[in-house]
């Protein structure tokens, strides 16, 4: 690893740090009802293949809305298959059958996998320019990549509004966001990229 790279490795940590002590705050006081803004977004995007995730830790609730979207088209969430490696997005539906997946999150019982259009991305931290930071394990950059090698595909990163940061170090294979929806805020991304380092 090149000094750049642990540069912005340890700045990363840095801020990983704060944005989490902020949104464990956001979620302490989180009432329900925060994902009702994503449900009016998605509602104009009714059919289109759409992955949610399944909440773990202080992470912001997206099953709500992922609910009503699965009314209306295919729903799906992430599956780790191989450290290293894009995420695979199996089917999902409310109250369907669910196990244990790596890291905490539920996987469903029965693989059924496709690629969605739409992602809706779990994240630490972002700035309004549509940049995002994750846990580290580069899961959403390489999905999003692969995805959008592919077709066209929006990256909705759902996160607290306390979870906004003016900048965010960055590196190349960082994927960036094309809309973010908080609880109380939807911020349109320019251009639909992030700023490059």
């Amino acid at each position: 690893m090149g000094r750049a790279r642990m540069d912005v490795t340890g700045k990363k940590a840095t801020v990983r740090k704060a944005a989490l002590a902020r949104r464990k705050a956001a979620f302490d006081l989180d009432g329900g009802g925060a994902s009702g803004l994503l449900s009016s977004v998605l509602a104009g995007y009714r059919g289109v293949p759409l992955a949610g995730y399944m909440p773990i830790r202080s992470e912001i609730d997206p099953l709500p809305a992922m609910a009503e979207a699965a009314a209306h088209g295919s729903v799906c969430v992430p599956v780790i298959e191989v450290q290293g490696a894009p995420l695979r997005f199996s089917r999902w539906e409310p109250d369907g059958p669910m196990r244990a997946g790596p890291f905490g999150a539920s996987v469903p019982l029965v693989d059924d996998f496709f690629d969605p259009e739409i992602v809706i991305v779990p994240l630490v931290a972002f700035t309004r320019a549509g940049a995002r930071l994750g846990y580290g394990g580069g899961f959403y950059d390489r999905t999003l990549a692969q995805l959008r090698a592919r077709r066209a595909t929006l990256a909705i990163g759902f996160a607290y509004g306390v979870q906004c940061f003016d900048a965010l170090p960055l590196e190349v294979t960082d994927e960036p966001l094309d809309l973010i929806v908080t609880e109380r805020d939807v911020i349109e991304v320019r251009g639909g990229a992030a700023p490059r380092p």
